[in-house]
């Protein structure tokens, strides 16, 4: 008895709290003596995992929770780190918590109780009209609500284009490189091979995207990852020049073309070509990673198929989510906390700039003033890359290298220290803190 009792409070099947029959209750239900349930419950007290109290009965006690195995954190973080340089997430505090708030409690009040069943699995409509004036207005696409999706986040957007390509016979695509390693692994989930391509000062290179034949290619024009450069106007026409003669598709991942801090952002690719160019971004970068909403338009020619999966997939996003998030939108909060973080950004790119040119003196910052990462090329003394990671490392400083995102990183890339800063969720201090740190680790 005592093993059975022990096993079910391990297990969780008698949850915390749980209270007990009485000992003369559960011997006369058991069929056994009185005294054999006593000496459990004694033994089992003893040992934490009940507890009693005189005429109160006998519960579950807390114990149980130290017996239980612990659930893991899988969430991508620098443990350890006194500076976190490692790119891709935001400020997270500056959430508009109050915004964020009273638009909740707005949405509450105002939601009717149909609005709770199944969703369009498209998205709301109220939130694909509010995405569809916003993205036409901050960033030149073409945007249709009827060809508007929520999703939950650019990962999403591009299983489910990875899906739809594979059904339709797609087996490879093409991805920078260097470039984002996640856009590789999501579409190898979805069957589809990932074809590194190479860059050059413009984009991607449009030789070795002929040569590869791929049909579908995966871009961030807007703000090449990590790189950080631009296309050119002349490698976006060639790119969509290339699309038109294959037939083909570019997926434009817009990760974070809002935040651009030395003159207007870049339109977006699909504003050019919206037949020929399937566009997502979402709000990780503005808001938070953590809400997991973001949004995929798509060409009339993929449109019913990319629908119909995401429907098979989870059909559709949360709705009391998507309502708040389109009542954040329609209001003005989301343009007043893309002007937020427009500020917070450019002031930590600046500081990132000036300790870099303090304590590395020489180091040139290169890519577009935009963002929330740099890349910094240290003088030739400060290589190999390996040894100054090793060293910033030991410093407490967790820092990448550009070759930490390449497939084949060139020649110079092995000897010359070329670190990729993600700076927007690193305060001024800190930035300037991280970069002293990572001198006095290599003797600068």
């Amino acid at each position: 008895m005592q093993a059975a009792l022990r096993e079910a409070v391990r297990s969780g099947r008698l949850a915390p709290g749980t209270r007990l029959p009485s000992s003369r209750e559960l011997a006369a239900d058991l069929g056994v003596s009185r005294g054999l349930v006593t000496e459990a419950y004694e033994q089992l007290t003893a040992e934490g995992y009940l507890r009693s109290g005189r005429g109160a009965g006998t519960w579950v006690g807390g114990a149980v929770r130290a017996a239980h195995p612990r659930a893991r954190d899988l969430a991508p973080r620098s443990p350890g780190a006194r500076v976190d340089f490692v790119p891709g997430t935001p400020d997270l505090s500056l959430f508009p918590r109050a915004a964020w708030a009273a638009a909740q409690r707005g949405v509450l009040a105002e939601l009717p109780h149909h609005a709770l069943g199944y969703p369009d699995p498209r998205g709301l409509p109220r939130l694909r009209t509010a995405l569809a004036e916003l993205l036409a207005r901050r960033r030149g696409v073409v945007a249709d609500p009827e060809r508007v999706l929520v999703v939950s986040g650019v990962a999403q957007a591009t299983t489910l284009l990875g899906f739809v390509l594979h059904a339709r016979g797609v087996r490879a695509v093409g991805v920078e490189d260097p470039g984002t390693p996640e856009h590789g692994a999501l579409y190898t989930s979805a069957g589809v091979r990932p074809v590194p391509l190479p860059l050059d000062d413009e984009g991607l290179a449009i030789g070795p995207l002929r040569e590869s034949g791929v049909r579908v290619v995966v871009t961030t024009p807007a703000h090449q990852f990590p790189s950080g450069i631009a296309y050119s106007a002349r490698r976006r026409a060639e790119l969509l020049d290339w699309a038109h003669s294959v037939d083909g598709l570019v997926v434009e991942d817009d990760y974070d073309g809002d935040f651009r801090y030395d003159r207007a952002p870049v339109g977006a690719l699909q504003g050019l070509d919206p037949e020929h160019v399937a566009y997502t971004g979402s709000v990780s970068k503005s808001l938070a990673p953590g809400l997991r909403l973001g949004w995929l338009l798509v060409p009339a020619s993929l449109v019913e198929e990319v629908v119909e999966r995401k429907r098979t997939m989870d059909l559709g996003n949360p709705v009391v989510d998507q309502a708040l998030l389109a009542r954040f939108m329609e209001r003005g909060d989301y343009d007043r906390q893309l002007r937020r973080c427009q500020r917070a950004y450019k002031e930590r790119r600046d500081v990132l700039v000036d300790a870099l040119e303090e304590h590395f003196p020489g180091t040139q910052v290169s890519g577009i003033a935009a963002g929330l990462h740099a890349i910094a090329t240290l003088p030739g003394r400060y290589g190999p890359p390996a040894r100054f990671l090793a060293r910033a490392d030991a410093a407490g400083v967790a820092v990448r290298s550009l070759t930490d995102y390449a497939q084949t990183p060139a020649g110079e890339e092995r000897v010359v220290v070329r670190l990729v800063l993600g700076y927007a969720h690193v305060s001024p201090a800190r930035i300037r803190e991280g970069v002293r740190l990572m001198a006095g680790a290599v003797g600068a």
